[in-house]
């Protein structure tokens, strides 16, 4: 108990005021727990083991857990942000990769915003046409696919780092590390046995199924590792 709760660094002591352990802990909770979990839920819960796709189509639940959860990591991070900018001093490499994600942050939110109109079946305009962004995967879509996937993969790795490098500045106890250690790979260990079950489902066929009617199922799945299928194959022929 005394090693695990000692300092990462015997040399050096573990003294932080209540303003940076409050940015530590908001921090941490947001980069190292939330966010994965939001960028999780997005790629592995499309199509739930329960339900009966493609008879039941675009299920609401990861999306409603995606966006619910990067919008309080946003709202934390400004707050985490601002809660440590009175006491700040100099300018860290921690502290420049925090603004640098809020900056990618904010972007990641505009985004998400300005995405274009869904369409199809589920969401048809309103001209009753079926006529969307997302649903004729027009190029505005098609940019913020490439655009938003790779901003929230560079964000996950730059908080994973940021993360770290203030657990090291606050010279954090050990149990601390360890803990991060294990989440991180109990996740990763998950995320790696999903992907081999084939549970990261092409977000467009998880919302409008795999009908070559659908003009989006004329082209390749968007993103690496996104598993497809062809209709045949869902109707057992």
């Amino acid at each position: 108990m005394e090693w695990l709760l000692a300092p990462i660094d015997p040399g050096r002591v573990h003294e932080v005021g209540t303003v940076i352990s409050w940015h530590g802990r908001i921090m941490t909770l947001a980069w190292v727990v939330l966010a994965p979990l939001a960028v999780f839920t997005a790629r592995f819960l499309k199509v739930l083991p329960w339900q009966d796709w493609p008879r039941e189509l675009d299920s609401q639940v990861w999306w409603r857990s995606h966006w619910i959860g990067q919008s309080v990591v946003a709202i934390m991070t400004v707050g985490g942000v601002f809660l440590v900018v009175p006491v700040a001093v100099g300018g860290s490499l921690h502290g420049r990769l925090g603004y640098a994600m809020l900056m990618i942050l904010t972007v990641q939110l505009l985004l998400g915003a300005f995405r274009g109109t869904k369409g199809g079946p589920t969401a048809p305009a309103p001209d009753g046409s079926l006529r969307g962004d997302h649903y004729d995967m027009t190029p505005w879509r098609l940019m913020f696919e490439l655009a938003h996937k790779a901003l929230g993969y560079t964000l996950l790795f730059l908080g994973t780092v940021t993360a770290g490098m203030g657990l090291w500045l606050a010279n954090a106890p050990r149990w601390m590390w360890i803990l991060v250690a294990v989440w991180w790979l109990g996740l990763l260990s998950l995320g790696l046995v999903l992907q081999a079950r084939g549970w990261a489902v092409d977000t467009y066929q998880a919302i409008w199924g795999p009908s070559r009617e659908h003009p989006g199922n004329r082209r390749g799945p968007f993103g690496w590792g996104m598993r497809r299928f062809e209709e045949r194959h869902v109707r057992g022929d």
